[in-house]
């Protein structure tokens, strides 16, 4: 009896422990895609393009999306549906034609996920920065493909069109992500992809140079007292809400010097980190490079009240 009953607590056990391990899993993934709230903004909206109004003759204004897209996405969804935004799209893989046609906006390097694009904007546009800057990714909507865009249907045409900007001044930098999980839970926030080196790398010959930088003299600006220069220390922990979707005010873009911008793209292209290593590294320090601590976890209740007017 003893060994039977052995053997059919084994055979339980093995059992349930996959069982729970699948649960905990299924539990984390439908936290991170909003599930049951899809669900019931689907039933309720019907799918995100389904009955839109189109806007025509719409003023644009002080306010400007930048995204980078491959050139067989379509984005023609941010005119239609967001026309009283500036648009800043570009095309990381232009065709020859593409890459012929002055009227296209293109990135010097296919590198670095989004932030080739973002860093691209910022540097050309330095003297001529609109109010507010929201950085998306050019898909707009879709439980899978845009599931990290905390609006309803997580479509980024409500997030876009509920978006705070008052707050956005106020703050200089939000992230467009409210929920924590995943980059702001207690386990995520041992980054791997933020390494000594890479931090290193990035802020050495910027405006905030990291502390025991070798030649500190060298980093300041001909305008900059050593009072003023600010160093950053290289953090244990790196958190933010992913998945690099944000908006920030002129006046934060402007606290750093546009050298400071292209120093940091210049990281992006000579690194050996390939695209999406580059990329993963650039998500999780755009709250540092703009004036954020290393941890920037928001309440997500006080986050989505604040960033979306959802209280």
């Amino acid at each position: 009896m003893r060994w039977n009953a052995r053997v059919a607590l084994c055979a339980s056990l093995s059992l349930l422990i996959p069982l729970y391990l699948l649960k905990v899993h299924l539990e984390d993934l439908c936290d991170q895609y909003h599930a049951g709230a899809y669900m019931i903004d689907w039933l309720d909206l019907g799918p995100p393009t389904r009955g839109r109004p189109h806007f025509h003759n719409v003023a644009q204004g002080d306010k400007v999306i930048v995204m980078a897209k491959l050139e067989e996405e379509h984005t023609e969804w941010v005119e239609q549906e967001l026309p009283d935004w500036q648009r800043a799209i570009y095309t990381v893989n232009p065709s020859s034609a593409t890459a012929a046609d002055t009227q296209q906006l293109k990135t010097p390097l296919n590198k670095g996920h989004e932030s080739m694009a973002y860093l691209t904007y910022l540097i050309d546009h330095y003297d001529v920065l609109p109010s507010t800057i929201a950085f998306l990714h050019s898909h707009r909507a879709g439980f899978l493909m845009a599931w990290h865009v905390d609006a309803p249907l997580h479509d980024n045409v409500f997030a876009m069109r509920s978006l705070q900007t008052d707050f956005v001044q106020q703050n200089g930098y939000v992230n467009l992500r409210c929920n924590w999980n995943p980059g702001c839970k207690a386990g995520h926030r041992t980054n791997r992809h933020v390494t000594e080196q890479a931090f290193m790398e990035i802020f050495e010959g910027t405006s905030t140079p990291p502390l025991n930088t070798t030649d500190i003299s060298t980093m300041q600006s001909p305008a900059q007292s050593p009072d003023d220069q600010k160093f950053l220390q290289m953090p244990t922990h790196v958190a933010a809400a992913c998945c690099a979707q944000f908006a920030v005010s002129r006046d934060q873009v402007h606290r750093r010097p546009r050298d400071d911008y292209v120093k940091i793209r210049q990281w992006v292209i000579d690194t050996d980190k390939d695209d999406a290593s580059s990329g993963r590294v650039m998500e999780f320090l755009w709250h540092v490079i703009f004036g954020r601590e290393s941890i920037y976890c928001p309440d997500e209740e006080v986050c989505y009240c604040q960033v979306y007017g959802k209280c």
